[in-house]
């Protein structure tokens, strides 16, 4: 694996030095969608900038409907062509309350929403299944009084009603800080800050079928207890970037869990990676950019708001799972790339747990699969 430092085409454009922000991929990972955050004129911003990953630019698009306030520590789930934004802090006050981005036409919709919501909060986290979206933690107040959350609330993303769930298990604690990601029909939250100012390192997955919270026993080389870092969801692995467990120590280093075996790996990438920061944006570019991450700015050892770009180049390739319906019932149908040539692909195939392998070839020229640089590292 390799860092690269994204160098963007034009001087200025962008969305500047911020922290506590959000990034999201839009069609494919074409698009990345930059949201919030704090840092310019230290005060919080409700600025949308995009990113076009193939050409390199930045831009501030024309926005139609009400944006949401100035924020920062909210979260943005993708869910289809919309971002679905909830609760974060204006600098006063957490908040509650939710905001649509339709990005097929760049419209704020703010939509009329039923049922137990969550109360206001930031630092909470939040992850989709199906139409599902899902809430959990958070640190909040009452009487000027800091309240951390164990709870979980799910929306749902047709008729915008929410409600509160109470599921069975060994539930994480209360924490702020936190992550959550999803894989297929798991919530996995990771590490995060707890209610007596511990930091975390613990791992814990929700079957979001049978509400039922476990703790996953994790091995290997063990990610350090930390909150403010990043979590990006790649197949079956989850990628955790930096963070802090205390003012001064901040982390600059990656690790990777394995979901099934519950084993984590420290990552060493060639390349001058990101320096140590929390805060952090970062999404998967995959299909668009196989196998890259990227992460957006954060802040310092010094409360100082970045505007830094960096690649992780995984030199890994997703997983991509189909079913198809035959007169003898389902079976499954299982593809990935196992090594890139100059004129295509080699894949490796499974039908049914029957392993085959083949070559495709691509109808780019030649110089465009040289440049797609999807090689391990």
């Amino acid at each position: 694996m390799r860092w690269e430092r994204v160098l963007r085409r034009e001087v200025s454009g962008g969305p500047g030095v911020r922290w506590g922000h959000t990034c999201n991929a839009i069609r494919g990972g074409k698009l990345l969608y930059v949201f919030g955050g704090y840092g310019k004129d230290q005060c919080q911003t409700n600025q949308l900038h995009i990113f076009d990953t193939v050409n390199m630019l930045w831009s501030e698009p024309s926005v139609k409907g009400t944006p949401p306030t100035p924020r920062d520590s909210h979260s943005c789930t993708t869910v289809g062509d919309n971002l679905f934004v909830f609760g974060g802090t204006d600098g006063r006050k957490p908040l509650n309350d939710l905001h649509i981005l339709d990005t097929s036409s760049n419209t704020w919709i703010l939509p009329s929403v039923r049922g137990d919501g969550p109360e206001p909060r930031e630092g909470h986290s939040a992850a989709l299944i199906g139409k599902r979206l899902f809430i959990f933690g958070g640190c909040g107040k009452s009487d000027n009084s800091e309240i951390y959350y164990d709870d979980l609330y799910i929306l749902n993303t047709e008729t915008f009603s929410w409600k509160r769930v109470v599921p069975s298990g060994t539930p994480p604690s209360k924490r702020d800080s936190h992550t959550c990601s999803s894989w297929k029909n798991k919530i996995i939250v990771i590490g995060g800050e707890d209610s007596c100012d511990y930091y975390l390192s613990d791992v814990y997955i929700l079957d979001a079928d049978t509400l039922v919270w476990c703790k996953l026993n994790t091995s290997g080389q063990l990610m350090p207890p930390r909150g403010g870092h990043t979590t990006i969801a790649f197949g079956n692995k989850l990628f955790v970037f930096g963070g802090f467990s205390d003012e001064q120590s901040l982390y600059d280093d990656v690790y990777m869990l394995d979901i099934e075996t519950g084993a984590w790996t420290k990552i060493l990438a060639n390349g001058e990676g990101p320096s140590g920061r929390f805060s952090m944006a970062g999404e998967s570019l995959d299909p668009e950019m196989g196998g890259v991450l990227v992460f957006i700015g954060g802040c310092n050892k010094n409360l100082e708001a970045l505007d830094d770009i960096y690649y992780l180049h995984t030199g890994r390739q997703n997983f991509y799972i189909s079913e198809y319906q035959t007169p003898m019932g389902k079976r499954t149908f299982q593809a990935k790339v196992i090594k890139c040539m100059a004129d295509g692909y080699t894949i490796e195939t499974m039908i049914d747990g029957k392993p085959l392998r083949g070559v495709l070839l691509s109808n780019k020229p030649v110089s465009a699969v040289m440049g797609a640089d999807y090689s391990n590292r």
